[in-house]
């Protein structure tokens, strides 16, 4: 599998794995999340999204996911409708 390099499964162990229907399926084994200071919260106004917040905040849009984990989002479209959002620190 092929990830960016500043994705968080960049360096993660990937597996060959057979599905129910026996294909091969290649798997992501997830690292461990990092350990994430809390900078704040953002009130989060119509329109904003959140890679903007990972931009502003953490200075890599890339970094939306870090934003969705500290706020225990699977995906960024679940903070959407939002009123406050934690957002992290630069560091982790």
């Amino acid at each position: 599998m092929n990830f960016g390099t500043k994705s968080r499964y960049a360096k993660a162990e990937t597996l060959i794995v057979t599905d129910a229907r026996g294909r091969s399926v290649a798997a992501v084994i997830p690292p461990d999340p990092p350990d994430q200071p809390l900078l704040g919260y953002h009130m989060l106004r119509q329109g904003e999204r959140i890679e903007h917040l990972a931009a502003r905040y953490i200075g890599d849009p890339d970094g939306f996911w870090r934003i969705c984990l500290l706020n225990n989002a699977m995906f960024a479209d679940q903070l959407t409708e939002a009123a406050e959002v934690a957002i992290p620190g630069k560091g982790g």
